[in-house]
């Protein structure tokens, strides 16, 4: 199975290529250069030094991060992504963001926390664990999704910084943390943790389109996919030009 794996839903710009669990290249970028400056660049050259640059007929998916994220990166890897599904007649794989940025841990103890600067005070976050699901770890009332690759205590969602702490010292688990929220809130996590937490090494703090590919294929073996007219980047909240909008509208 092979997989073409984009991710644009920050700052960091990323594409992968992954055949039946082997990593065969991987492209990341992370600059101030726009995505669509970078995203198909990185997918021509990352496709020819595999040697399939004239064969993406190949390709078994897209896989593409759906969100959340920045608005525009989202828009830009959607629309990469659905262009390659319709000119290749191939189906999309939409991974959630936080889920693919979890899944870059894979195996590590403790809980999984990424972390992603949704500005306001805010982060878009989730809360993963691997291995054995010891539920009673947790506490009774705390309901956790199962998953062939991982367990799910917080499906990505956007919170405050402040409401994440508080449900992390709750679950009382050593976290590692990734992701660009880190060290924006680093002084915070810091003094108002009560648990003991690290964060990940730089190789792995980042978006990484591999892990979007390998998820892709584990979504297309179990028949989640989608076509390039389905397919729709996932925001989770409106952006800052609706926001303005709605207040116009309401005042």
């Amino acid at each position: 199975m092979l997989i073409l794996g984009i991710e644009s839903a920050s700052l960091v710009a990323s594409a992968a290529l992954v055949q039946d669990g082997a990593l065969l290249a991987e492209y990341t970028l992370n600059s101030k250069k726009t995505h669509s400056q970078t995203l198909l660049p990185m997918i021509q050259e990352i496709t020819e030094a595999a040697g399939i640059r004239e064969r993406l007929s190949e390709l078994d998916g897209i896989a593409v991060a759906k969100g959340p994220g920045s608005f525009t990166g989202l828009r830009i890897g959607s629309a990469t992504a659905k262009g390659l599904a319709m000119t290749l007649d191939k189906p999309i794989l939409a991974v959630p963001t936080l889920d693919a940025m979890a899944f870059q841990l894979y195996g590590i103890q403790g809980l999984v926390c990424p972390m992603m600067d949704a500005r306001r005070a805010q982060v878009y976050t989730g809360i993963y664990f691997f291995g054995e699901d010891t539920r009673g770890a947790f506490p009774a009332d705390v309901k956790i999704d199962d998953h062939t690759y991982m367990h799910t205590l917080l499906s990505q969602t956007p919170m405050g910084v402040e409401e994440l702490m508080e449900k992390l010292n709750q679950l009382g688990q050593m976290v590692t943390f990734l992701g660009d929220g880190c060290p924006v809130y680093k002084e915070q996590l810091q003094t108002g943790l009560r648990i003991p937490f690290r964060f990940a090494p730089s190789f792995a703090a980042r978006q990484r389109a591999g892990a979007v590919a390998e998820l892709g294929a584990i979504y297309l073996a179990q028949g989640a996919a989608e076509t390039a007219d389905e397919h729709k980047p996932e925001y989770l909240r409106k952006s800052q030009a609706e926001r303005l909008r709605d207040e116009k509208r309401s005042s």
